[in-house]
């Protein structure tokens, strides 16, 4: 492709779509929300802060004036990838959304989904031992819980956490093993996670299976309409070829 390609990232997706574009000699911008006090880097040049909002990255876009956009966040991401999709729009730059398919459950696993982590917060109120997998964002919903609540992230929540919670601090992918023992030393009775989809994350969900363990998912945000979606890093590939 001639033009350079913004990618907007901090997935394994995104990580892994700009080392492949790299290789092929194409100029990609790989841009990096920031909220990760000491994230994984990818291959190229980075940045790392928001834009502004869609109307930042609009006078983004006519400044730098990229050949294409590739919306390569996580698939919660809802307000980056909206602000892209409106961005792009206004300025006609071909934009590509890369969203990963979320996970299908398989026999022996106890899953029940919910539209948002305050659904998540009502279902597992007074379930035993939650264990928290959402993140660090968005914590504040489960602050009234009672009981015991492990909370794992990457960086410490922003957020009120519940009064029994204990935070473990820690970055994946984890083993399955790993994350049997854990829910064992800790007793935990539910898990909580967002349908984030792939196989970095998915051992939790393999280990509550093994342990018997109800799972409560939220579903992920519906995405802009009008948008071109693949799911796989290959697929993106292809298309920026064809769109430069």
């Amino acid at each position: 492709m001639s033009g350079q390609v913004l990618v907007l990232g901090g997935t394994g997706e995104a990580r892994r779509l700009a080392a492949a574009l790299v290789a092929e000699g194409v100029d990609v911008l790989s841009s990096l929300a920031g909220r990760v006090a000491d994230p994984l880097l990818p291959e190229g040049r980075v940045r790392v802060g928001g834009f502004g909002g869609a109307d930042g990255l609009a006078d983004w876009l006519a400044t730098h004036r990229p050949a294409a956009v590739v919306d390569a966040t996580h698939p919660f991401a809802a307000r980056i990838t909206a602000n892209a999709a409106a961005a792009a729009a206004r300025h006609g730059t071909p934009l590509l959304r890369v969203q990963r398919p979320g996970w299908t459950p398989g026999p022996g696993d106890d899953w029940r989904y919910v539209d948002s982590l305050a659904a998540a917060a009502g279902a597992v109120h007074g379930r035993g031992t939650v264990f928290l997998t959402t993140g660090r964002q968005g914590v504040g919903a489960f602050a009234a819980l009672p009981g015991r609540v492990l909370v794992r992230a990457v960086d410490p929540p922003d957020e009120p956490l519940p009064a029994g919670a204990t935070l473990l601090l820690a970055r994946g992918p984890f083993t399955v093993a790993e994350e049997v023992a854990l829910m064992r030393e800790h007793g935990v009775d539910v898990v909580v996670a967002k349908d984030s989809g792939g196989h970095l994350t998915e051992a939790k969900l393999t280990a509550a299976r093994q342990l018997g363990l109800p799972v409560v998912l939220v579903r992920r945000p519906p995405l802009p309409a009008g948008v071109a979606v693949v799911g796989t890093v290959e697929e993106a590939l292809r298309w920026v070829r064809e769109t430069g």
